[in-house]
Formats: structure tokens, sequence, C-alpha cells
């Protein structure tokens, strides 16, 4: 299948589970809010270039701003891990993995640790970014670092059971 056809797909199902389901779980005392969204970032394939990520990411932060009522706080979130995602594979890869065709980041292509390391970072930087924006105020802390773990938490399991029972074509490492 088309690499453009297959990520089309892969957006409408992610954005229908966060939008339809996801959205409508009340948040758990204003700390926990589940958010899966990001995934199609991070499973965007090893070649795609930093700016069709960024217009990626834009689009993507967009449409789950249409959907959530708010105005570019999660556009923002999504284009700083567009922005970030080179850098951290390149952290955590060999050069050559990172130049295979249309390779997708899996815990296959790129090993478990250095995939959970990948998932991890760039989880905690959209989330704590995401809510440093959403709380503004610096009032609390301790209620910023409470919902910061508690929100990448969820987002980590929800990632983490996306990757284990959604089957993505890979070559192994």
């Amino acid at each position: 299948m088309n690499v453009v056809i297959k990520n089309i797909i892969r957006l409408i199902l992610i954005m229908f589970v966060q939008v339809f389901i996801l959205n409508n779980i009340t948040p758990l005392h204003q700390l926990i809010v589940p958010y899966f969204y990001f995934i199609f970032i991070l499973w965007l394939p090893f070649k795609t270039s930093r700016v069709a990520l960024l217009f990626i990411g834009f689009l993507v932060g967009m449409l789950v701003d249409m959907f959530y009522k708010t105005p570019g706080l999660h556009t923002a979130a999504v284009l700083l891990l567009a922005y970030l995602r080179p850098f951290v594979i390149g952290l955590l890869m060999p050069k050559e993995i990172t130049e295979w065709g249309n390779e997708e980041p899996t815990r296959f292509t790129m090993g478990l640790a250095p995939f959970t390391t990948y998932v991890i970072i760039l989880t905690l930087m959209h989330n704590g970014y995401l809510i440093l924006l959403e709380w503004m105020n610096f009032g609390s802390f301790l209620y910023f670092m409470g919902k910061l773990i508690a929100t990448s938490s969820v987002s980590l399991i929800l990632v983490m059971i996306g990757e284990l029972f959604i089957h993505r074509k890979t070559r192994n490492r």
C-alpha cells in the first residue's frame, strides 16, 4: 500500500480513537488527560524530512485543536515534538538505520531499549510543553509535576499498547 494512503488511514483511525473515545473519558481529578494522537508523528518513517514533519505536525495539531476547542495548544506541542524527533532519533540510532527507505521507528527496527527511550523522551516533551501552556500561571509546581507525571504515564501506556497491538510491517534490526 502506498505510504501516503497508509498514513492517511492511520491518521483517521488515531484521530477517531483520540476524539471519540479518549476525549469522552472524564479527566481524573483534572490530573490525567489521555493523549494518544501524537503517536502519528512518532510512527512516521525515518526518511520523513524535517519540513514535512513540521507541516504534518501542524495539520495534526490543528485537527486536534479543532475538536478540543483549544486555540493552538496542541498545535504548539505537536510542532515541538515534530521538531525534536530527528534530534532524538539521531542521538539514539546509528545513521545507517535511519537511512532505510520507508522504515518506521518500531521496537523491531530500533531495538526495544532505544525505542522505549525515544517514546519516553518525546512523550515527556510533548506532554510537558502542552501542560505548561495550559497551566501558564506558575501557581503550584506540585500540581504541574503531578499532572505531567500522571498524563505522561497514561500516554506512555497508550502508546505502548498501540505499539503492541497494531502490527506494522518492518525489517528487523
